[in-house]
């Protein structure tokens, strides 16, 4: 029997959004778009209008011919515009409905691109680990981690962060870092911590300083010199300010870094004096000392964020960088 496209009622004005049970759902999750709504049936609009014929395309779809053709009445009601016009068993797409058609199909193709890159990130043998580290960790043992690591797991790919710790600790609450080694090892409710090492600093001065003929020294006999550092913020400079304190004074502050050995740096040019973890290769110009006292030293960590659920290549890499407590940095 042949429909006369005019005999069919006229489709209501576009409903409320919470009149729709899909958008009423996803209203209650504070959603302002009729995306909500919609996202579901794009596939099989798209598919009738592929085929201009809604029994083949519910073959294709693996769904009864009468659901998709309720699902379409009740897209064009919920919308409140025609997209297609009726001819007998098929269908042709009017001009609202050709429009409509340009803008679902970018959409699935982002929504088919979105879903391949998660699920190529979360791959067991080729996914992606963020992974964020300390500036100092950079040279050297940040790079015969992820050599050891790789040896066991050659296609996992690393999107790696270089930053201060409070930094890194903000990109894993927003997401973007999957795990984080920091100093000092952080203690937030929302995080895990665990501490994998310790690494002594050792108090830098100018190889041509009075102090620079010792090896050893107490933090309180540097109590009168400049100091360089890191700019607050920093774990290392709030382990400097902390160290200092315990020593019994206020470090003077001639000028205040973003990157360790930039200060070793500028100790060597007689700038200041700094508290600094040992360098990856020596530096001319400086002399190292020992500080017996208090205890300098700054433990490194690895943060996640708690109730973050791991892919994959991420849980692995976690667990390699537990299995390294105690041998983390070079001796």
């Amino acid at each position: 029997m042949t429909h006369d496209p005019s005999s069919r009622p006229a489709l209501s004005q576009p409903r409320n959004r919470k009149d729709i049970p899909e958008v009423a759902e996803a209203t209650d999750l504070g959603a302002d778009s009729w995306a909500y709504a919609l996202a579901p049936r794009l596939a099989q609009f798209t598919a009738v209008a592929r085929h201009e014929h809604v029994t083949r395309a519910a073959q294709e779809l693996g769904m009864p011919q009468p659901t998709l053709s309720r699902a379409l009445v009740r897209l064009e009601e919920d919308l409140g515009v025609a997209l297609f016009a009726r001819h007998g068993r098929t269908l042709s797409l009017t001009p609202a409905g050709r429009a409509f058609l340009a803008s679902t199909e970018r959409a699935l193709t982002e929504l088919e691109r979105a879903t391949d890159s998660v699920r190529a990130d979360a791959d067991p043998t080729a996914g992606k680990i963020a992974f964020g580290f300390l500036h100092t960790l950079g040279p050297e043992t940040v790079p015969g981690l992820i050599r050891t690591f790789r040896a066991d797991h050659p296609r996992v790919r690393f999107q790696l962060v270089q930053n201060y710790g409070e930094a890194m600790i903000e990109r894993l609450r927003a997401g973007d870092l999957d795990l984080c080694l920091t100093s000092p090892v952080p203690d937030y409710p929302d995080l895990v911590a665990r501490r994998l090492d310790e690494q002594k600093l050792r108090l830098v001065v100018p190889d041509d300083h009075p102090l620079a003929g010792r090896k050893r020294i107490r933090l309180a006999e540097a109590a009168g010199e400049l100091f360089v550092t890191l700019e607050p913020g920093y774990g290392l400079r709030r382990i400097t300010d902390a160290l200092c304190a315990e020593a019994g004074f206020t470090p003077r502050v001639a000028f205040e870094g973003e990157e360790a050995e930039t200060l070793r740096g500028l100790v060597a040019a007689g700038l200041g004096v700094a508290l600094l973890p040992p360098p990856a290769v020596p530096r001319p110009g400086v002399a190292e000392l020992t500080v017996t006292a208090p205890r300098a030293v700054r433990e490194i960590g690895v943060a996640w964020l708690d109730g973050h659920p791991d892919t994959p290549p991420v849980a692995a890499f976690k667990k390699f960088l537990l299995s390294r407590r105690g041998v983390l940095l070079p001796r």
